[in-house]
Order: C-alpha cells, then sequence, then structure tokens
C-alpha cells in the first residue's frame, strides 16, 4: 500500500513537470483617455521556468515589434511604466500612466518555450483622442463657373469622428439645408453665389472638435453695376462717376469716353478699390468740369474670361451737387457758391412760387 502511494505521488510530480505553460487570462480591449492610467494583466500556468514577455506590436506589420519587459523587469527605463507579478495568481500586471495617443496599439504577452516557439494572446488598448484633420483633405479650391465640384474632408481621432459641412454665415449649401453630413460635399453646375468659405467641422466627443475652412473660388467673367447711371453738376465743380464691378479672376479696369482711354492728370482721377478678391469699386473724378467733358463715359472691366462695360452720363445742371462741391470755391469769374448758399437760394425760390 506504501508502495502504491509513493508511485501515485512520483506520477502526480513527473505529469506536473511535464504540463505545458498556457495563458488562463488576459486583459479584455481597454479604452482610455490620455493622461489616464491602464492596467493590462496576463495570468499564466505552469510557467515558472519560462519567460514570459511583455510586447507592443503593430498590427499593420509597418513597424517591429517592441519589448516592453520580460518577467519582472522592464526592458528600458521609463516612468510612465512599471511591471508587477502577483504570485497566488501568476499575474504579470504591466501598468502604463500618463497615456499618451502614441500608446494605443496591440499588446501581446507571450510565454517562450524555445527559440521559436511559444503561446501569446493580445489586448489592445484604445485611447480616446481628439479629431485630427487628414492632410489629404481638401484646402482650397479654383474652379471655373458651370464646374462640378467635390470637396473632401477626412479625419483621424477615436473614437472615429464625424463629418460635417456648413457655410460662412450658416449660408445655403447645394444640397439645399444648412449642414450637410458626410466626408465628401458635391457642387454640380457651380455658380458665383456658390464661392466663398466652406467649414469641415470634425467631432467625436472627445476635445472641441477639429474644423478646416475651405476657400472655393469660382472664376467668372465681370458683372458692372452703376449705382448712378446719369448725374448732374455745374460747370467748374468736380463730380465723381462711379461702377461695382464683381469678377474673378481681379479684371484690368479702365475708364472711357469718346472713345478715348482716360488716365489721371488735370482733368481726370481714377481711383480702385478693392474690397475683396472679386470685388472692386472703381471711380473716376472729373475735375473742374468744362463743357466737352459732359457726355457718357464707359467703365470696362476684362478677365480672361470675357469683358462687361457699362455707361455713366454726367450731364450740365444749374446747381452744384453735393457731394463732391461742397464748399468748392470757383475763381475765375464764376460766382462762389457754397452749401449754405444754395440751401439759401432754394428756400428763397420755394418762398417766391408759395406767394404766387
Amino acid at each position: 500500500m506504501l508502495i502504491y502511494i509513493w508511485f501515485t505521488i512520483l506520477l502526480f510530480a513527473f505529469a506536473k513537470c511535464q504540463r505545458t505553460p498556457t495563458i488562463s487570462y488576459i486583459s479584455q480591449e481597454q479604452i482610455k483617455d490620455i493622461g489616464g492610467v491602464v492596467d493590462l494583466e496576463c495570468s499564466v500556468q505552469y510557467a515558472e521556468k519560462y519567460p514570459v514577455i511583455w510586447m507592443k506590436i503593430d498590427s499593420t506589420g509597418i513597424s517591429t515589434p517592441l519589448p516592453i519587459s520580460s518577467g519582472t523587469s522592464l526592458i528600458f527605463p521609463d516612468n510612465r511604466f512599471s511591471i508587477t507579478y502577483d504570485s497566488r495568481s501568476s499575474t504579470y500586471k504591466l501598468q502604463i500612466k500618463d497615456i499618451q495617443e502614441t500608446d494605443a496599439g496591440v499588446y501581446n504577452c507571450q510565454v517562450l518555450l524555445s527559440v521559436n516557439d511559444g503561446i501569446t494572446a493580445n489586448v489592445d488598448l484604445l485611447v480616446r483622442r481628439p479629431p485630427t484633420i487628414a492632410a489629404n483633405s481638401t484646402s482650397s479650391l479654383v474652379v471655373g463657373e458651370g464646374d462640378d465640384v467635390q470637396l473632401e474632408c477626412y479625419a483621424f481621432g477615436y473614437p472615429y469622428p464625424r463629418i460635417s459641412w456648413r457655410r460662412e454665415n450658416n449660408a445655403v449649401l447645394s444640397t439645399g439645408a444648412s449642414i450637410f453630413r458626410g466626408n465628401i460635399l458635391n457642387i454640380t453646375n457651380v455658380q458665383k453665389e456658390d464661392r466663398g468659405t466652406y467649414y469641415c467641422v470634425a467631432e467625436n466627443g472627445v476635445g472641441k472638435g477639429a474644423r478646416r475652412n475651405i476657400a472655393v473660388e469660382v472664376e467668372f467673367k465681370p458683372v458692372i453695376t452703376v449705382p448712378r447711371p446719369r448725374l448732374g453738376q455745374a460747370l467748374q465743380y468736380d463730380m465723381d462717376l462711379e461702377c461695382h464691378v464683381i469678377a474673378y479672376p481681379p479684371p484690368a479696369l479702365v475708364w472711357m469716353k469718346d472713345n478715348v482711354v482716360l488716365s489721371n492728370n488735370q482733368h481726370y482721377s481714377i481711383s480702385n478699390f478693392a474690397t475683396a478678391d472679386e470685388y472692386t469699386d472703381t471711380t473716376i473724378r472729373v475735375i473742374t468740369i468744362e463743357k466737352r467733358q459732359y457726355g457718357k463715359y464707359i467703365c470696362k472691366a476684362t478677365n480672361r474670361l470675357g469683358t462687361a462695360e457699362a455707361n455713366v452720363e454726367l450731364f450740365e445742371s444749374i446747381i452744384p451737387t453735393c457731394p463732391p462741391a461742397c464748399n468748392q470755391v470757383v475763381y475765375d469769374g464764376a460766382l462762389q457758391i457754397t452749401t449754405s448758399v444754395a440751401v439759401i437760394f432754394i428756400s428763397i425760390t420755394m418762398l417766391f412760387f408759395w406767394s404766387n
């Protein structure tokens, strides 16, 4: 009987020595915030004589695996990492503090049985990170009127960001709404009204999100509007003639009279003022008007897409127009008329008619 008991004990001990190491537990997928702490646990059985290693591996296969620890020792010094062993549960716990975005990845616990053999188990560490708009997203566009356009926006982050589109001042999009969700915003048959700033917004609930401003420039031939097509002014006074031009690319501007291109001299002063890339106001001041300067003036705008022109007529009047004739003095025998004199003259005239 004693021999049988000893034989059983020896058989059990031999069987225990021959058992193959196993990984009985590995932490489930971990989702953490930047700056947080994570504990990755790996419980192994029958592995007292074998190396137990934690490694970070690249699931894409681009980077080589990075060994972190062997047994209870870190392979590289980093105060954010620590490794501990609980002998009661045979658990190796890898702790990472002050989690960084680059810590996200697959962590591999493995027991090395030989040079070419081992058992492994993986745990994913996912790090919540705010959106970052990808470099291959649209940054700006210059298109021709009538073209079809695609605005693209992509973003990185965890959770995967949601993309939405808006326009400056909440203007209506090509979809007919003020907001559109999706990576690609299509604009068909682009018109000059579609030009402006578009906002690509990426949000995933982490941080404030990300935004890219996308400038869409639409090339179109000039369009001219004239605020005052007919203007009267008295002899020997100045007068300003104006044209408002919309065009992209910015046009070349000229003023003409009697088929002659006018320039700055003692009779004319031309000024152009661009309020935006596509808006330009052009003004010609007719200085100390003479009889020959009355008539039709043409403002002309030209870019590579076309030409537009508009007429402004300057005619003779008795009473000076203010502005620009306010407080202007006329010499050489002409009557000096100021704003106050003109007001008195008009008042006397009106009283004369009322009294009759």
